[in-house]
C-alpha cells in the first residue's frame, strides 16, 4: 500500500505517489527546483530532518536552503563539524567554539595558543575534505554506545553530557569514521559547505561564513575589539568558576551549588554596572546615557541597575523606555511579508522622542507617553522635570541610533550596548546561540505580559532576527562600552518556563519543528528553581517578580 508526499514549494503543492519508503534527495530528483544546489536539509511534517532521512507514510514536506535561517544553521554545523575532521587529521588536536562573532566563530585549541601555520593547517584539510565529497550520515544510536564512542574520541565531557541527560537512542552524525553530536541536521556531503575561510586570531582563529544574503561569498570581517574583550572576561571568569560546558554545570547542580552560581553570576552583573558608573561619572559633560540593544536583551533591568549604581556614586539618575514611544499598532510598518516590524526605527515615534529629549535637558517639564502592548495604543504617562545635574537614561533598541538625539552634542551622550553575548556552551562543539537564549527570554514575557503564546513569538522571530541585523548590531561598535546580560544559570530557570509553552504547540503549527529544536536543546540543561532568583535580576524582567515592575 502506497503514500502521498505533499511537497510545498513557492508555486503551489505537489502531490508525490510512492509505494516504497522513500528519502529527501529521491524526492528532490523528481520535482523542479531552481535552488536544488541551495537545498540543505528538509521538513517533514514541520520538523527538520537531514535530506537522508526515510519516511513510508503520507507527509507534508518543504525543502529547506541557505536563503534561511534554518539552512545557514545546517550550513555552520556542518562546517563545524568538518573543521574538528580538520583538526584531528592537520594537527592532531582537538579544537573549542568560544563565542561568535561577525559572521563567524572564535575558536581555541584547547590548552594553547595557536599559530598561523596550524590554522594554515587546518584550512587546507578543511578543503581537501570538501573536495573529496564525504558523505556525512546520520547514525541513531543507544545511549551507552553514543558514551562509549565519545568517550574513545577524546570528548569526555560529550559523553557526561549525554549522560546526564538520558536522551536514548540520540542521533548522531558520521564522517570518516568520526562521530559528531549537532542540534540540527548537517548536508549529505562535505562538498555542499565550500564558502568559508579561517582568519588566524591570537590566540585562536576565526572560523568565517557566509550569510543568507549571499552563499556564495563571505561578508566582511568586522571584529569589534570591545567585544573580543567582553568574550575573554567573561570567559575568564567562566574558568574561575569551572565552568566550561553544561556538563559541568550540571555537575554543580547536582552538588547542590545552584544558589551560590545564582548568587555568583548576579554579583558578576553589579561589579561590571558599578565599572559603567564609574566610567561615566568619569565624564563631565555627560547628561545622556543611551543604551541599546537586540530584542530581550535586559535592557529595562539594566538601565534601574545602573541608576542604583549611580545614585551609591551621589548622582541621580531617571531612566525612560522607549518602547513607550511606538507608534499605535494601525501605524507601525509592515515588512516585504505584510507582517508588523517592530524592530523598525520608523516603529518609533521618532519626532517626539527628539522633542522630549530636548525639553527634558533644557530643564522643561515633559508629559510622556506610556505604550499599553497588549492594546497596540499609546496613552499619557508620567510627567517628568529633570534637575541641573540629574542624568538621563533612555534605554531601547534604537537607543544608539543618533536619529533618536540630533540635536545633543556627542560629549553629552554616553553609549552603552548590552546583549546576552556569550554564555554556558552545551560542549566543546556546540553553542547555544544568544539569538537562542533571548528567544527564551522573549518566549516567556511575551506569554506572560503581552497576550502574546509561544507560536506568534517564534514566526515573528526570524523577522526579529533580520531586524536586529539590519537596525541595531551596526551600532554597537560606536558604543563607548559593551555589557554581557548573560547569566551563567538562567537557559536552567527558563528551562521550567519554557519547556510547557513549547510542548503545547501542536505538531501541525508551522513552529512545531522550532519547538522541537529548542525542546532538545533545553533536555541538555539541568533545572534550576527560580525561587532563589533575586528580584532585580535581569532574568526577572522576563520570568516576573521583578522589583523594577511598574
Amino acid at each position: 500500500m502506497g503514500f502521498y508526499v505533499s511537497v510545498a514549494q513557492n508555486s503551489g503543492v505537489s502531490k508525490i505517489f510512492s509505494d516504497t519508503p522513500i528519502m529527501g534527495h529521491e524526492i528532490l530528483a523528481l520535482i523542479d527546483n531552481d535552488n536544488k544546489s541551495m537545498i540543505v536539509a528538509w521538513r517533514v511534517n514541520h520538523i527538520l530532518r537531514p535530506m537522508s532521512w526515510v519516511i513510508d507514510d503520507d507527509a507534508d514536506v518543504e525543502f529547506v536552503d541557505t536563503s534561511s535561517f534554518e539552512g545557514m544553521e545546517i550550513y555552520r554545523g556542518t562546517l563545524t563539524f568538518l573543521l574538528t575532521l580538520a583538526c584531528k587529521r592537520a594537527i592532531s588536536k582537538d579544537v573549542t567554539l568560544r563565542y561568535s562573532t561577525s559572521d563567524s566563530y572564535y575558536c581555541e585549541i584547547p590548552g594553547e595558543t595557536a599559530t598561523e601555520e596550524q590554522v594554515n593547517r587546518v584550512k587546507e584539510e578543511m578543503n581537501k575534505l570538501i573536495a573529496s565529497a564525504l558523505p556525512i550520515q546520520m547514525a541513531t544510536l543507544p545511549l551507552d554506545k553514543a558514551r562509549r564512542i565519545f568517550e574513545r574520541q577524546g570528548h569526555a565531557e560529550r559523553a557526561r553530557l549525554i549522560q546526564w541527560t538520558g536522551v536514548d537512542p540520540i542521533m548522531l552524525y558520521r564522517c570518516a569514521g568520526t562521530y559528531g553530536y549537532f542540534g540540527v541536521p548537517l548536508t549529505a556531503s562535505t562538498s555542499m559547505v565550500k564558502t568559508f575561510d579561517l582568519n588566524y586570531y591570537s590566540p585562536g582563529f576565526l572560523l568565517r561564513f557566509p550569510s543568507i544574503a549571499a552563499v556564495d561569498e563571505l561578508p566582511p570581517l568586522q571584529v569589534v575589539s570591545k567585544l573580543m574583550g567582553v568574550f575573554r572576561e567573561y570567559s575568564s571568569w567562566l574558568n574561575v568558576l569551572g565552568l566550561s560546558t553544561m556538563d559541568s554545570l550540571h555537575e554543580r547542580v547536582a552538588l547542590g551549588k545552584s544558589l551560590d552560581l545564582i548568587l555568583i553570576s548576579e554579583a558578576f552583573h553589579s561589579e561590571a554596572l558599578s565599572r559603567i558608573a564609574d566610567q561615566i561619572i568619569d565624564c563631565a559633560d555627560v547628561r545622556l546615557v543611551c543604551l541599546a540593544g537586540p530584542s530581550s536583551s535586559g535592557k529595562t533591568t539594566t538601565s534601574k541597575r545602573l541608576s542604583i549604581q549611580l545614585q551609591v556614586k551621589g548622582r541621580n539618575p531617571v531612566a525612560i523606555a522607549l518602547d513607550n514611544y511606538y507608534v499605535d499598532r494601525d501605524k507601525t510598518p509592515r515588512d516585504e511579508n505584510g507582517n508588523y516590524d517592530f524592530e523598525a526605527l520608523e516603529a518609533l515615534d521618532i519626532d517626539l522622542i527628539n522633542e522630549n529629549m530636548n525639553a527634558l535637558l533644557a530643564g522643561e517639564e515633559v508629559q510622556l507617553p506610556r505604550f499599553d502592548f497588549v492594546l497596540g495604543t499609546r496613552k499619557q504617562g508620567r510627567k517628568l522635570r529633570l534637575a541641573p545635574e540629574d542624568i538621563l537614561i533612555i534605554e531601547g533598541i534604537h537607543g544608539l541610533n543618533d536619529r533618536l538625539t540630533l540635536d545633543i552634542p556627542q560629549e553629552k551622550k554616553y553609549k552603552i550596548f548590552i546583549s546576552p553575548l556569550t554564555g554556558v556552551n552545551l560542549d566543546a562543539h556546540n553553542r547555544i546561540g544568544t539569538t537562542d537564549t533571548r528567544l527564551l527570554r522573549r518566549m516567556v514575557r511575551d506569554y506572560r505580559t503581552r497576550g502574546y503564546g509561544p507560536e506568534h513569538t517564534i514566526l515573528m522571530w526570524p523577522s526579529v532576527i533580520k531586524g536586529s541585523h539590519k537596525h541595531i548590531f551596526p551600532y554597537e561598535e560606536h558604543a563607548d562600552v559593551l555589557f554581557n546580560t548573560s547569566l551563567v544559570y538562567e537557559i536552567s530557570v527558563l528551562k521550567g518556563y519554557a519547556e510547557p509553552l513549547l510542548r503545547a504547540i501542536p505538531e501541525y503549527s508551522p513552529a512545531y519543528g522550532e519547538a522541537s529544536r529548542l525542546l532538545s536543546m533545553l533536555s541538555f540543561a539541568p533545572v534550576i528553581p527560580s525561587e532563589n532568583v533575586p528580584n532585580l535580576s535581569i532574568l526577572r524582567e522576563f520570568i516576573g517578580g521583578s522589583c523594577f515592575d511598574d
